[in-house]
């Protein structure tokens, strides 16, 4: 196994230019007639005569088609534990399309990307509550209304979704990165490396500042849940050993904790883990590490641990939440930073300023724009 980093691609559809119509008049035998090649207009052209000559000035094609309305979007889990992410992802959808219809071109930095003026996107949603009945109800219901395009929320949703999309021919961005999207291969588009391609890249990492002459030992601590159980197969754990690790075991913790997770964390201790791995949103990472810390268990305290974790544990959301509480942790795959210099920053920037959508939202408000934009792309 390589670590590797899926590139998002999907197929443009390209838009066939309208042909010039030329016209040309015959001779008439009582007056000569000369007819300018003219476009098919909405306006009328301009005809001026003067003895027996008769010219028709060139006009400009004005000509609109018919107002078209497409759909973007899907579902979103809006109840339980993805609530907030997935609200901050919707803003991004919201924000980003009201652009699209008011400028109508992909982003600032493809001004050639542009959309024809009688089309006009529509954000449709609904939330699917993280559970994989209610979004195959929705996905229906949606695809009913002719939306040609879908997202996904998390690993069993989309994993429900997979073969009907297929089957449908429908393409779905998604903010999970399950490995089991990509084999066998399918039609959801992943915008971030794979939990496992992470996971490898923080034992690569890992190593690179390993001094001791024993081998590291690693295990999961992740969540019990899909998102938390997309890590633990055979591949990932032979290529960590691969690398030189003694891969000890997995330790597994409520998506939301209901109680602190006090039992997993002294395993870790009792069985010597020098690092650790997992996917967890922040409502599971954050209580997890906070009883970590009262444990005396960090890279800063006394019992040394190097605690990690896939994209969905956001270091955006996690610093400033935990503070010094959270020193050492290290967050994988994750978008750049909200106040990076770069020119999506400054566009997201300029969304939540002119629309307001995504005023007040956390981090995620990146994903809702990527999403939307590689939909809308594949609609163009």
């Amino acid at each position: 196994m390589k670590k590797s980093y899926w590139v998002l691609s999907l197929l443009v559809i390209v838009l066939l230019a309208l042909p010039l119509m030329a016209a040309c008049g015959e001779d008439e035998p009582a007056a000569t007639t000369t007819t300018a090649a003219a476009v098919t207009t909405t306006a009328g052209g301009t005809e001026t005569t003067a003895g027996g000559t008769e010219t028709t000035a060139a006009t400009t094609a004005t000509t609109v088609g018919e107002p078209i309305t497409l759909g973007v979007g899907g579902t979103f889990a809006l109840t339980g534990a993805y609530a907030e992410d997935c609200a901050a992802i919707l803003a991004g959808f919201q924000d980003y399309i009201a652009w699209v219809n008011d400028n109508h071109m992909i982003a600032p930095w493809y001004p050639d990307k542009t959309i024809p003026e009688n089309i006009t996107f529509e954000v449709m949603w609904a939330d699917d509550a993280l559970a994989a009945d209610k979004t195959l109800s929705i996905y229906e219901d949606f695809k009913s209304k002719g939306l040609l395009v879908q997202r996904v929320s998390g690993s069993p949703e989309g994993l429900a979704l997979k073969d009907f999309l297929i089957e449908d021919n429908i393409g779905a961005t998604s903010q999970s990165t399950t490995a089991a999207y990509l084999q066998p291969p399918g039609n959801i588009f992943l915008n971030a490396p794979t939990y496992s391609d992470e996971a490898a890249a923080v034992a690569e990492w890992f190593l690179e500042n390993w001094t001791e002459t024993r081998a590291p030992r690693m295990a999961y601590l992740t969540a019990d849940a899909a998102l938390g159980r997309a890590i633990d197969h055979p591949e990932l754990q032979e290529y960590i050993e691969s690398l030189g690790y003694e891969f000890v075991g997995a330790q597994f913790v409520d998506l939301v904790p209901k109680s602190a997770p006090t039992t997993q964390l002294a395993w870790l201790k009792d069985n010597q883990v020098d690092l650790t791995f997992g996917c967890m949103v922040n409502p599971g990472s954050q209580p997890t590490i906070k009883e970590a810390v009262r444990l005396g268990m960090g890279t800063n305290q006394a019992y040394k641990i190097t605690f990690a974790f896939g994209n969905p544990g956001h270091l955006q959301i996690f610093v400033p939440d935990m503070g010094e509480l959270g020193e050492g942790v290290v967050v994988a795959g994750d978008f750049c930073a909200e106040d990076a210099d770069v020119p999506g920053v400054e566009f997201s920037n300029l969304l939540k300023e002119t629309y307001g959508a995504g005023k007040d939202r956390n981090v995620l408000y990146f994903d809702g724009m990527v999403e939307a934009m590689t939909q809308v792309e594949a609609l163009r």
